[in-house]
């Protein structure tokens, strides 16, 4: 199957526990809303792409990782449009959840979508239950502390942060649990992936810097500005618009050349490549030059 349905049939199968009889039906509403229609999908397809450069053998311990992520990311952004944060009005090109069902129960969905997270990992990983532990460990790592999302989040909080810091923690850490859990779903040494995921991590935070002063709100699909309105950490801010342009070409170039040895190391470089690409699109760069 082909990896776009593959995240989408389980995100579907994970959700569909929010519509279980007894649940209130906002807070079920809330859930569904967070999750579809998804963006692009990064996080759980870079968990798949390395999960099938490495055999993918259990595709359904692949499937849930990726999911759990997903659901993770979901949650983080849910948080993250909260009043007490970005106070965002829009995400994805719609009303954020805190805009469409209230504050509180925003909170809640984001609250659920972590533990639906984990359930959906666990029941899936039952397959190959061997997996579940260091699974469990490395995902649970990139949103717990110290340095995963919530701590990313914390960082917002401090008068100082090192630019590098901050985005591995806000950023980089689901990503390096996205490549990592790949590896760890498909039997394989999970170590070797984990510069690919941090340089990923980054390019992907430094690109959404650069499109948060480069590109159209209405292509986006949020506000735009959010990083100097909220006196953010930046990467525009400390290099410069084509300095961090050139920072980002720089990191996936990085993380093509970490792709440890596996037999789908040249399709996945492509995908990095094509990646690349859709993040900063090449309007962006001649603007940037």
């Amino acid at each position: 199957m082909e990896p776009s349905k593959r995240i989408e049939n389980v995100l579907a199968n994970a959700v569909a526990l929010a519509d279980a009889p007894g649940c209130p039906p906002s807070l079920a509403a809330a859930v569904r809303y967070a999750v579809f229609p998804g963006g692009a999908r990064v996080r759980p397809r870079l968990c798949l792409a390395v999960a099938q450069a490495c055999g993918d053998d259990q595709p359904a311990v692949a499937d849930a990782a990726a999911a759990a992520i997903e659901l993770l990311h979901c949650a983080s952004l849910v948080h993250d449009d909260l009043p007490c944060f970005d106070d965002a009005a829009t995400r994805r090109g719609k009303p954020s959840v805190h805009k469409a069902y209230g504050e509180r129960i925003a909170v809640l969905a984001g609250d659920a979508l972590i533990v639906l997270a984990f359930h959906t990992l666990t029941q899936g990983a039952a397959a190959a239950p061997q997996r579940l532990a260091p699974l469990l460990m490395t995902i649970g790592r990139s949103v717990g502390l110290p340095f995963g999302i919530v701590a990313g989040q914390a960082w917002e909080c401090e008068a100082r942060v090192a630019l590098e810091e901050y985005h591995r923690a806000k950023t980089g850490s689901l990503f390096v649990a996205a490549a990592v859990s790949g590896a760890v779903a498909a039997g394989a040494q999970p170590q070797a992936w984990r510069v690919l995921g941090d340089s990923l991590g980054e390019a992907y935070q430094v690109a959404d810097d650069i499109r948060d002063v480069a590109d159209d709100p209405a292509l986006l699909g949020k506000p735009v500005g959010q990083d100097e309105t909220h006196g953010r950490p930046s990467a525009v801010r400390e290099l410069g618009l084509e300095g961090a342009v050139a920072r980002f070409r720089e990191l996936m170039d990085t993380a093509i050349e970490a792709i440890p040895p596996c037999p789908g190391a040249q399709q996945l470089a492509g995908l990095i490549q094509l990646e690349a690409k859709r993040l900063v699109p090449r309007e962006i760069v001649r603007h940037a030059a």
